[in-house]
């Protein structure tokens, strides 16, 4: 492994070393939000290093923008070529030109700590899978019971939805308590107010570079060459609003709220040495969802809670990646098999990742089984679902020979819900 003249780089326990390099969008007070890229406890200004002449993307500039999109529209050869320069000019031994030239890498290099972190890129569109099986499993268990957990079409298809691209946020972004319909035990109808069952969902989202052609359906090696890289992605879930509005069309204002992701994209190019295969298949899967190679990624995931006053964190759940049954290949492939266009931005959730043991399942509701096994918290207080004040924290890495690929962290800290609107003084306005 390489090594880098920014000796934090070289730290085992770094998750932004030389073989990593993810993007993001930065900025410091009163500056225009531009593109980065992390490496070691500091991020390199894009915007900066290109109008220098010292990395060049495209025809025309694409770093000085509030947002990836740009550079990620075009297409993988060109990524490749940045990759490769930035690796050139942060190597030890590679290109001095910034190395070597204080003045420089004070204009180009800021702290980690000195910077806000923006959204990475605009969100096109937000789709969240259903694709582990134990998640699948055990949710269905709750639900249905053993024989009957995963539906019929479990094992043949990706299942997902829609959801929205409006509410997705960066770590950072306070997540406020959603109000809703909910329907109590036991009640033939629903009354409106705060969520009282809020979950997290630890998944890892798939961000698509370049756009499909509407009408053209995608191999999966050729969804694979599109996808620009991944994020860690929490999808909060409102299950007491869920278990309401679900049927017959699936989740709706349960999920809309909010969606957090990290503010770096680890690129495609920096995890493929941790590549792994799906595991085995108990139905054949259809030609189009066919694998050329391994498709997942052996990448530790973990879950972090700390309540109000607390100060440190309780690890709730260890999982990885490769627990995933279909990949976001897989998933890219059969959202474009209609004929679906895809475009730069597409953010894809994997769905729930969750592993076979109790302490590495990716949800509340599992960790706790629906409420009836709570969570003892190393303060000793108990959770089943998220009280507001909770902060929740994901995180995850690829761990090579002395090095990380990671991912930083996913942060929420959940506030308390709104106060409803005077819906009567609203109808009186009206009439």
């Amino acid at each position: 492994m390489m090594k880098s003249w920014i000796e934090t780089a070289n730290l085992i326990e770094c998750h932004f070393s030389l073989a990593n390099l993810p993007y993001g969008v930065f900025g410091r007070d009163g500056e225009a939000p531009r593109c980065g890229v992390a490496i070691g406890d500091v991020v390199a200004d894009l915007a900066a290093l290109e109008r220098l002449g010292l990395i060049e993307a495209g025809d025309a500039p694409v770093f000085d923008k509030p947002a990836l999109n740009d550079f990620m529209a075009l297409g993988k050869p060109r990524w490749a070529a940045v990759r490769a320069r930035l690796r050139a000019l942060f190597a030890r031994d590679g290109d001095p030109a910034l190395r070597d030239d204080p003045a420089l890498r004070a204009r180009v290099l800021a702290p980690l700590e000195a910077v806000r972190l923006h959204l990475p890129f605009k969100v096109a569109g937000f789709t969240d899978f259903y694709a582990n099986r134990h998640h699948a499993q055990n949710v269905g268990t709750m639900f249905r019971g053993p024989e009957n957990a995963l539906p019929p079409n479990w094992l043949s298809i990706p299942i997902g939805y829609n959801g929205r691209a409006s509410t997705v946020v960066v770590s950072g972004t306070n997540i406020t308590r959603p109000l809703g319909q909910i329907r109590p035990a036991g009640q033939g109808l629903p009354g409106f107010g705060p969520c009282r069952r809020l979950d997290l969902e630890l998944e890892l989202g798939a961000v698509v570079g370049t756009p499909s052609v509407m009408g053209r359906p995608l191999t999966v090696a050729e969804a694979d060459a599109m996808i620009f890289g991944y994020v860690l992605l929490n999808d909060w879930s409102a299950r007491d609003i869920q278990a309401w509005e679900y049927q017959p069309l699936g989740p709706f204002q349960a999920k809309a709220f909010a969606t957090s992701i990290s503010p770096w994209v680890v690129t495609a190019a920096a995890l493929a040495p941790f590549r792994v295969a799906t595991p085995p298949r108990e139905r054949p899967l259809l030609p189009y969802l066919t694998e050329p190679g391994p498709m997942l990624y052996d990448i530790d995931l973990e879950i972090r809670l700390r309540p109000p006053r607390a100060r440190r964190p309780t690890t709730i759940s260890r999982t990885n990646y490769r627990e995933m049954y279909f990949s976001a290949a897989q998933q890219l492939a059969h959202h474009a098999s209609s004929g679906c266009k895809m475009e730069t931005g597409d953010l894809l959730g994997s769905g729930t990742i969750s592993g076979p043991a109790k302490d590495s399942r990716g949800s509340l509701l599992e960790l706790a089984w629906g409420g009836a096994e709570p969570l003892t918290l190393d303060t000793g207080e108990m959770r089943t679902f998220l009280e507001d004040g909770d902060t929740l924290t994901l995180t995850g890495w690829a761990q090579g020979e002395g090095y990380r690929v990671g991912f930083g962290d996913c942060t929420g800290r959940i506030l308390p819900a709104p106060a409803e609107p005077d819906w009567t003084a609203a109808e009186a306005h009206l009439g």
